[in-house]
C-alpha cells in the first residue's frame, strides 16, 4: 500500500485501505454494501485535510473544483430538484 501524501497520515491510510480491501471482497463483493470502515475513512480524511492546508494545497484544489466541477449525474440532480421544490412548498 501507498503512502499518504502527509507521513503523519500514512498509518490511518494503511488500516483503511487494509479495512477496505477486506470489506470490499468479504462484504461488498457478497452483496454486502452495509459501511464498515467509515470511522477510519473520517479520521484518515481529517488528517489529509490538515495536511492539505498546511502544504497550501487546499486553495488549489478549490480553485480547481470551481475551474472544472464534477458532473452531476441526473438522479442527484433531480433528487436535489425534488428536495429544493419541496422546500418551496
Amino acid at each position: 500500500m501507498s503512502s499518504s501524501i502527509g507521513e503523519k497520515c500514512t498509518q490511518i491510510k494503511q488500516e483503511y485501505d487494509g479495512c477496505f480491501n477486506s470489506w470490499y471482497s468479504e462484504k461488498f463483493l457478497k452483496g454486502d454494501a452495509s459501511p464498515q470502515c467509515d470511522d477510519l475513512f473520517f479520521k484518515y480524511k481529517e488528517c489529509l485535510m490538515k495536511t492539505l492546508e498546511e502544504k497550501k494545497l487546499d486553495t488549489l484544489l478549490a480553485d480547481a473544483r470551481k475551474d472544472n466541477p464534477f458532473p452531476v449525474s441526473s438522479s442527484t440532480s433531480s433528487a436535489s430538484s425534488s428536495s429544493e421544490s419541496s422546500k418551496k412548498n
